[in-house]
């Protein structure tokens, strides 16, 4: 509460003004730029949980990877709807297009294992999430990652969020172009740097080398995919802007620009420089996204084109066909051939991304025994081990197998992917780590054999960090009320794409408890299989049914459609990674 003193009748009287959400956090960036400010971890870390003020526990510690952490009981749990936060910390560990060593991926093992009780999270934005971080532990957690050249810096917070690529950038043996240095170079540019830590919210930028957009440019506030100039046959970029979820989902505009590499990183700056200059979008936390421009201001591509042109005081070349990629698979399961004649990568399929440190300790002896030592993460939460001699890929994929985890697996394990959920959060609804584990385990005894191509996206509430509007099957989490009790439950979207038939998904108006998902789903993918004409798959199967019709397959009966119930008024935390 700020006090505004105004005069009347030759006295002076108080005015309290609440400030807005928004309000406070442009007040609180305006007063200091926390990347400056590490001392002050360096003295909680000291003096212990009681010493950390509210502007660092809700806002300052977000621009250093860093969010409180929820109590386990989402959004029933504590005030006004929201979790309580416990003295424990979320730590997320910035990995610009997923690229680690063999020896940085020990080190995140060693933290997790001593500070971490054990468990990393893999997120859809190729970043490493630890949890239970004690405040005196937080310094030497973050000295220790900087010390194998790793970083927390911008990972969360109204800034740069980590620069998203494909994971096999280099040695993809169909890429247009190995993009990762760009990747590198945006992260250099922008993290770090005076001039943009303070963005109205989070800016989240892709740039791709590879066919098949595996980093997702749909859903990014600037996206770059490579392509080849028809006259020249240089390669360069196609341009998107604006892209995003959340509650308002928006798919990015592609412009009317061919970007050469050379341009490339003015051009993302350009951007970048847009959105940090928007007044408009510093007015409300809720609307404070790219993409609102688009959605609530009447921005066109065409005039973000001639705003980016100015901000470069040249024009841009025109654009060039291109060919977005079909409904494939993007995640790089299995073992696949290198550029590089006589090599392999090793894609592991991660389910919901979680991982324990000894599986991460042994990855990485792994790759350096049978690998060059190069490990990605991927945006959908899995890892791969590069460089591998091919006549040893298979015994490294049985060594794998061996700590646990997949080298190959079925459509609803490599396809299902979760957000952090309840069990840290504090604004989730309902928990999905552990029910993204049952609900593949019991679709795959459900449906063995069910071979189709399929995504299930699983998010603990309506703001999407488990991307749930590009899912075949998007699953929101929600409470309802059974014998009385309140219980986990989920609205069902279905129908969402990206590429050649991108759309967000649609909401049916069915949600269930949690435990009846499996058996809803199991009754979804029977009639498909059954009733599907030759060729369609799950997107097109669903695009030929009304809601009505997905709804009473769904729940097995006629039922009447009901709302998604998204809140009003909340401000997102951020949390997707």
């Amino acid at each position: 509460m700020d006090e505004v003193w105004e005069p009347s009748g030759g006295s002076q009287v108080a005015e309290t003004v609440k400030e807005t959400k928004a309000q406070r956090a442009e007040r609180l960036k305006a007063a200091i730029n926390p990347w400056t400010a590490h001392a002050e971890i360096e003295r909680f870390g000291r003096e212990g949980w009681d010493s950390i003020p509210p502007e660092w526990l809700n806002t300052y510690f977000r621009w250093w990877g860093i969010y409180t952490q929820g109590d386990g009981v989402g959004a029933v749990g504590g005030k006004g709807g929201e979790g309580k936060a416990v003295p424990y910390l979320m730590l997320r560990i910035r990995i610009p297009n997923g690229l680690l060593t063999s020896r940085q991926l020990a080190m995140i093992a060693d933290v997790a294992e001593r500070y971490a009780r054990g468990v990393a999270d893999i997120t859809v934005r190729q970043n490493i999430q630890l949890h239970w971080i004690r405040i005196e532990d937080l310094p030497a957690v973050i000295r220790a990652l900087s010390d194998v050249g790793i970083t927390t810096l911008g990972a969360c917070g109204d800034v740069t969020r980590n620069v998203t690529g494909c994971p096999v950038a280099g040695v993809d043996a169909d890429e247009i172009a190995d993009a990762s240095p760009l990747a590198q170079a945006a992260t250099d540019m922008l993290n770090g740097s005076p001039d943009f830590y303070n963005l109205p919210r989070k800016f989240k930028i892709s740039i791709t080398g590879c066919r098949v957009w595996c980093s997702y440019p749909e859903i990014n506030d600037v996206a770059l995919t490579a392509l080849r100039h028809p006259y020249t046959g240089l390669p360069g970029f196609s341009l998107r802007v604006g892209g995003g979820l959340s509650t308002d989902p928006h798919l990015a505009p592609r412009l009317d620009a061919f970007i050469p590499w050379h341009q490339a990183l003015a051009v993302v700056k350009g951007v970048a420089e847009i959105f940090r200059d928007s007044d408009v979008l510093r007015q409300n936390r809720e609307k404070a996204r790219l993409k609102f421009l688009f959605l609530q201001h009447g921005w066109t591509a065409e005039r973000f084109q001639a705003e980016l042109e100015q901000r470069l005081a040249e024009k841009l070349e025109p654009g060039v066909p291109e060919i977005a990629p079909e409904d494939i698979y993007r995640d790089h399961v299995g073992i696949h051939p290198q550029k590089q004649d006589g090599f392999a990568y090793v894609g592991i399929a991660v389910l919901r991304g979680r991982v324990q440190a000894a599986q991460l300790r042994a990855l990485a002896a792994l790759a350096l025994r049978y690998g060059s030592g190069d490990l990605r993460t991927t945006g959908m939460q899995n890892l791969l081990v590069l460089n591998v001699p091919r006549p040893r890929a298979e015994e490294l994929g049985r060594e794998v197998e061996g700590l646990g985890l997949r080298l190959e697996g079925s459509p609803f394990w490599r396809g299902t992917i979760a957000c952090t959920g309840s069990e840290f959060c504090k604004i989730a609804l309902t928990e999905t780590k552990g029910f993204a584990r049952h609900l593949v385990e019991d679709l795959e005894a459900r449906l063995p054999g069910f071979e189709q191509h399929l995504k299930i996206h699983v998010t603990g509430c309506p703001n999407s960090c488990g991307q749930h509007w590009i899912a075949d099957i998007g699953l929101e989490g929600k409470k309802t009320k059974v014998d009385g009790q309140m219980v986990d439950a989920y609205y069902f979207c279905v129908g969402g794409a990206v590429g050649a038939h991108q759309a967000t998904a649609r909401p049916v108006g069915y949600r269930t408890a949690a435990t009846e998902v499996p058996a809803a789903i199991e009754r979804l993918l029977r009639v498909y299989l059954a009733e599907r004409r030759e060729g369609d798959n799950f997107r097109q199967f669903c695009a030929a049914r009304s809601d009505e019709e997905i709804r009473t397959i769904l729940a097995g009966e006629p039922v009447e459609a009901v709302a998604r119930d998204v809140a009003q008024a909340r401000t997102p935390h951020n949390l997707e990674g």
